[in-house]
């Protein structure tokens, strides 16, 4: 029999639906996985014993073998991001996850209801693979999986409390300026570390391009009052959301 994978990310929506897949099958048949990118909040190991214990089953903990954390993918390959997008996604999640992968798992993906189109894009892209998207099909949004989490009596990991969009590593190379200012104020040793990694690796190494002159931005060139957090588009950072950016590459 096959097995049913959840990919537990350490954020509300990946625990609601993990939860919802825990009383839709039979428990021995599913397995729950956490890869660890090694740079994400401190608290998130406790978010993710407290949902170990909610969910009453084992989280398997998922870590690549060669690099420690994002800060050791950067170094070794003197890369940040491109259009195409990071390259820490693929080798801290993509590629452990796919070593404990079997070929006829049915992934369970934390995809909310406002993500419709989403998960219809990648469903076309990656017809091989059978997945379910169990807040979708229950009509849940990222709000109601916040408040589900809450009333479970779990407290929210740090990261949201601090107001950020998602449960990501602490200075995401895919945030907008908004984003980059706000780890500025929250994690300064993170924007200075970044400021002094561009330097090192030059200027293509910018986040964002100027629409005038299209010279990239550095970190440490970065106006503190430009961008506004609230107001830029979620950042995602998942095995999907790599195998989305793969397929642009591919068809580049």
């Amino acid at each position: 029999m096959s097995r049913v994978v959840c990919r537990f990310s350490c954020g509300a929506a990946s625990a609601v639906a993990t939860k919802l897949t825990l009383r839709k099958y039979n428990p021995d048949r599913v397995v729950i996985t956490y890869s660890d990118p090694g740079s994400e909040h401190e608290d998130n190991k406790r978010f993710l014993a407290d949902c170990q214990r909610w969910f009453n089953h084992e989280i398997i903990t998922l870590k690549s073998e060669k690099y420690e954390d994002t800060w050791a993918v950067w170094d070794a390959s003197n890369f940040i991001v491109s259009q195409h997008g990071a390259a820490c996604t693929g080798l801290l999640k993509r590629e452990p996850t796919y070593s404990f992968a079997e070929p006829d798992d049915i992934l369970v993906f934390g995809y909310t209801v406002e993500e419709r189109d989403r998960a219809d894009r990648f469903r076309e892209q990656n017809f091989e693979i059978t997945f379910e998207t169990p807040l979708i099909e229950a009509g849940l949004s990222k709000s109601d999986c916040l408040a589900m989490i809450e009333r479970s009596g779990i407290e929210l990991p740090r990261m949201y409390k601090l107001g950020y969009h998602n449960n990501n590593c602490i200075g995401c190379p895919k945030g907008g300026m908004g984003y980059w200012n706000k780890i500025r104020r929250d994690f300064p040793e993170v924007f200075e570390r970044m400021s002094v990694l561009q330097r090192r690796l030059g200027s293509g190494s910018g986040f964002w391009r100027e629409r005038d002159s299209g010279l990239r931005i550095m970190l440490d060139d970065l106006d503190p009052s430009r961008g506004n957090h609230d107001e830029e588009p979620n950042v995602e950072c998942s095995l999907f959301c790599h195998l989305a950016e793969q397929d642009a590459e591919d068809a580049a």
